[in-house]
């Protein structure tokens, strides 16, 4: 009698082995973070037998892509590879050629892709026409949360918005005195400020700037841009925000209520300024939103202050929360608190955060969360009265 062979746990091996490779594309993908925007995060890893041959990451934009460079670095030992890559390689010609391209020429006999992407011109479907086996989906969820802000991007031409925020624990971001400076641990604010390093710009509105004439700077990153809202162009011209246009880009949107001799000496300084037709007073956050995806912003990180962050959420334009609370309580009824305007009037308009990570930094705790469905009632239905 011959020896039987029991075969049903090989694919939940395959896909055990699977995950694991893709893994490790995804956190190779997140390398580029900061530096590839508009285009996605991408991460590839070259299997054989088993065995680990090589790995590329898509590190800045209009470099070399992550499939290219795995490939490259294997040279011929890429020949009957698996690759795992944590995007749909493109197959058309940008500021590199098609990634298909390369894989076929390679010799690569599988490729195993996490999720599709939209704009990729069929590369999955141009590799089986050259009877390269295929596989997607695996590790599909993460790798769509890795490349949140492109997929909105591609869907909408509008940014991923997230707003950050340092906080007391009742919600204040400032005594009624206006003193902020600060209410979080040394740890928390470096973590926050690290954060402009992930973004293409970030935004803050006038009284922001007025009260406490912030730089706005990331640590490092190039490539940044600034961005204002301030419909009567209150902004001083000695602000911080306004003598380092050779380190980050500064934009203003204003409306026709503008200064006009201001507006000249602000494009004198090398400020760009947009003029927005106002609504009930103030910039319209819509066409602010259209022009920022017009100009290649893919994600917006937004500071404040609270008449801000309540316009976006008015507009139902957050996407993504980071919320720094300290262990402090500050109190007084006139002490402002990270999200103004009038409220809303019942608790089913209120949009639902999803809280999905607490984290202590230093003292304070970090929350992550997306806004989403409310128990009551679809998000899709609230909104905030009018300031």
């Amino acid at each position: 009698m011959s020896q039987g062979y029991n075969t049903a746990g090989v694919g939940v091996i395959e896909a055990v082995e699977d995950k694991k490779w893709m893994r490790l594309a995804l956190e190779l993908a997140k390398k580029g973070e900061g530096k590839v925007s508009p285009n996605p995060m991408v991460g590839a890893v070259l299997i054989k037998e088993g065995k680990l041959i090589a790995t590329g990451y898509y590190r800045y934009f209009g470099g070399p892509h992550a499939e290219v460079e795995a490939i490259e670095k294997a040279k011929n030992e890429a020949r009957g590879t698996t690759l795992y890559v944590s995007l749909e390689p493109c197959n058309r010609y940008g500021k590199t050629p098609p990634c298909t391209q390369k894989i076929i020429q390679a010799g690569i006999k599988k490729v195993v892709a996490a999720t599709l992407d939209p704009t990729s011109g069929g590369g999955i479907k141009q590799l089986e026409k050259e009877r390269i086996e295929t596989q997607i989906g695996t590790c599909e969820e993460e790798a769509k949360k890795v490349n949140e802000a492109f997929f909105k991007y591609i869907r909408k031409r509008a940014p991923f918005v997230t707003v950050k925020v340092a906080s007391s624990l009742d919600g204040k971001i400032a005594t009624h005195k206006r003193e902020s400076r600060w209410i979080t641990s040394e740890e928390a604010r470096k973590f926050a400020h690290s954060l402009r390093d992930k973004m293409d710009a970030v935004l803050v509105g006038i009284n922001t700037i007025i009260s406490d004439d912030p730089s706005l700077l990331p640590p490092s990153k190039k490539n940044f841009a600034r961005i204002i809202l301030d419909s009567k162009l209150r902004i001083p011209l000695e602000a911080r925000i306004l003598i380092d246009q050779e380190r980050a880009d500064t934009f203003i949107f204003t409306t026709p209520q503008a200064d006009k001799q201001k507006l000249k000496e602000l494009e004198n300084k090398g400020v760009k300024v947009a003029i927005i037709q106002a609504e009930e007073g103030r910039v319209n956050l819509t066409e602010v939103l259209k022009k920022l995806g017009e100009l290649e912003i893919m994600n917006l990180l937004v500071e404040g202050g609270g008449e801000v962050i309540a316009s976006f959420f008015e507009k139902k334009s957050v996407d993504k929360i980071f919320l720094f609370l300290a262990p402090r309580v500050i109190g007084g009824r006139n002490a402002p608190t990270w999200v103004e305007g009038k409220g809303v009037d019942f608790l089913k308009e209120t949009p639902y955060i999803d809280i999905n990570s607490v984290k202590k930094i230093g003292e304070d705790f970090l929350l992550e969360g997306y806004p989403k469905q409310t128990p009551e009632a679809d998000i899709s239905s609230y909104s905030f009265p009018e300031n």
